[in-house]
């Protein structure tokens, strides 16, 4: 397998054992049509070199990797769901393929599945992906991307010739196995699941396998599970206000859906707002509204606490509840740091910084329906500089009102970071890229009627050329 001289493998999860994942074999599908390639993020592994038949061998077959795992592997974890504790999960279809080091920066690296078949952990499921449910990952891993939002990548989406019963699309519907590039798969229930079993040396093991491999600075700490819970809280609250300045819904955030490095991933009845309304779900099933919008960072740290307390079978408590403390500090000031480069500013100081995002939050509130949220981001976008085109825009009536003008004065004491963005061909047409779900249909409609994936692939090129113009600073890794 022509594999390029950045390809780095390193199966580390391989090591721990068969307390923590179970051998599993990849499904014998009846054809395999590759759908999706995402030959940036292979680059940045050492995979771009493969032509399209090895692509399929290693991503449809699930033929090992040189040098990699010698076989998938169904990681073992439990979860609270919708805050009801749940000890029959794991990777039901699913499993990790193969673990890499990224080229640039030396992370560990998982390539791992979605609808690759059935595994102990499969609760009487198929194992199988939708095509569209696919299709959606793809978009959602895109559009996350581009906004600044640390997130897992669609690496391959392969279509498998499979017909699937399914209660919430119209069937039969196509089949798909989908495999993604993401930094761990450990997640919060990885730890729930040794703690309900009282098993301190498997938490033990866990917690040195995530500094070791994930968190390497902190080998010296002399107290390991609070140095890893305040890493996990300061990456959980950097995740969660990337969500919220990019108007991103998860939609199902359990604590099986959130893993320690802080990286979005697993995307199902996700939505982009398209208006500020913090009561706005993603899932027809949240009746509660559980995992809305404006609730999502309450649900993040409702979530630590469980971490937390797993962690206090091997951790003294007093340290654990001072590390859970530091997640408001932290999501105020990832928030703040977060708006500022959404609207492509140049940071002046807390008090200046606050004052900004908030009257931009009740700018937003006060445009109601009309006032998309994409739109608002775009047209002030290096504040400013950005005026002209704002108040020519088809948005200019609705920051004239009280509230905009209160918004746009504060914004006039701000410098544009790096202005030589707004250069971009992006910032000369009047509407943004957005994706809200309306588009995902009308996305989805040409290739369940016709198999015309045009207008799929013409999108996807426009999300990357708006991750190009915005040029959003990463988070911290």
């Amino acid at each position: 397998m022509p594999v390029s001289t950045a390809y780095r493998p390193d199966p580390r999860l391989m090591t721990l054992g068969s307390d923590f994942a179970d051998p599993v074999s990849p499904a014998d599908f009846p054809s395999m049509v590759l759908r999706w390639r995402h030959d940036r993020a292979a680059a940045t592994v050492g995979l771009e070199g493969l032509d399209d038949a090895e692509w399929l061998a290693a991503f449809g077959q699930f033929k090992p990797l040189p040098g990699n795992q010698p076989g998938p592997l169904a990681l073992r974890y439990h979860g609270h769901q919708f805050r009801s504790y749940n000890p029959d999960l794991g990777d039901g279809r699913g499993f990790l393929f193969g673990q890499l080091r990224e080229a640039d920066s030396g992370r560990l690296l998982d390539l791992a599945t979605k609808g690759s078949g059935q595994t102990p952990w499969s609760r009487r499921g198929d194992g199988r992906l939708t095509l569209k449910g696919g299709v959606r990952e793809v978009l959602a891993a895109a559009m996350l991307e581009a906004l600044g939002v640390p997130t897992s990548r669609a690496l391959s989406l392969v279509e498998t010739g499979e017909a699937l019963q399914r209660n919430d699309e119209p069937s039969p519907t196509r089949s798909a196995v989908l495999t993604r590039l993401s930094h761990s798969h450990i997640r919060f229930g990885s730890f729930q699941r040794h703690a309900y079993h009282e098993r301190t040396d498997l938490l033990t093991i866990l917690m040195d396998h995530c500094i070791q491999d994930y968190f390497p600075h902190l080998e010296a700490e002399p107290d390991r599970p609070a140095a890893l819970l305040a890493e996990v809280v300061a990456r959980t609250a950097r995740l969660v206000a990337r969500w919220m300045t990019a108007g991103f819904v998860h939609g199902v955030l359990n604590t099986d859906n959130m893993v320690v490095t802080g990286e979005s991933f697993d995307y199902g009845p996700w939505r982009f707002l398209p208006r500020n309304d913090p009561n706005f779900t993603a899932a027809y099933f949240d009746e509660s509204g559980l995992y809305s919008f404006g609730r999502q960072p309450e649900a993040a740290h409702w979530n630590l606490q469980q971490l937390a307390g797993c962690l206090t079978q091997i951790g003294d408590e007093a340290s654990l509840v001072t590390a859970l403390s530091g997640f408001a500090a932290a999501y105020r000031q990832a928030l703040l740091q977060s708006m500022i480069a959404r609207l492509g500013l140049v940071s002046r100081d807390p008090d200046r910084d606050l004052a900004l995002v908030n009257a931009a939050f009740r700018a937003l509130a006060a445009g109601g329906e009309a006032l998309r949220w994409e739109p608002f981001f775009f047209d002030w976008f290096g504040g400013m500089a950005s005026e002209p085109r704002a108040m020519a825009g088809p948005r200019a009536l609705l920051y004239e009102g009280e509230e905009a003008r209160h918004f746009r004065q504060l914004l006039s004491g701000f410098e544009p970071d790096r202005p030589q963005r707004l250069d971009h061909p992006m910032f000369s047409v009047t509407e943004p890229e957005e994706l809200l779900v309306e588009e995902v249909e009308a996305l989805w409609a040409p290739i369940a009627a016709g198999d015309d994936w045009s207008a799929l692939r013409g999108k996807l090129e426009r999300i990357e050329a708006a991750r190009i113009a915005w040029d959003l600073p990463p988070v911290p890794v």
